[in-house]
C-alpha cells in the first residue's frame, strides 16, 4: 500500500510541474526526478491507465527539457556575443 501510495503521488506531482512554465517547470522535473527517480523505477505501482499517464508525461516532460536545453544554451550565446561586443567597445 505504501508503495502504490507513493507512486500515486509521483504521478500527481508530475502532473503538476508538467503545468508549470519555463524555469519554473525545469527546476520542478529536476526536484521530481531526484525524489522519485533515485529508486529504482520498476518500483511504481500504478494502474495500467496511470501508467499510460505517466509514461506520457514524462515523454512530454523529455522533450520539454530537450528543447528548454536549447533555448537556454541560445541565451548563453547571445550574451557572450553581447558581452564580447561590450568588451571591445
Amino acid at each position: 500500500m505504501e508503495r502504490r501510495n507513493r507512486s500515486l503521488k509521483a504521478l500527481e506531482e508530475l502532473t503538476y510541474v508538467n503545468s508549470l512554465d519555463g524555469q519554473e517547470r525545469a527546476d520542478g522535473l529536476i526536484r521530481w526526478a531526484n525524489e522519485y527517480l533515485t529508486h529504482d523505477i520498476s518500483e511504481f505501482d500504478l494502474e495500467l491507465e496511470d501508467l499510460k499517464k505517466l509514461s506520457e508525461l514524462f515523454f512530454a516532460n523529455i522533450m520539454f527539457l530537450k528543447e528548454y536545453k536549447d533555448e537556454t544554451r541560445g541565451s548563453i550565446l547571445e550574451l557572450q556575443k553581447l558581452k564580447k561586443f561590450l568588451k571591445n567597445k
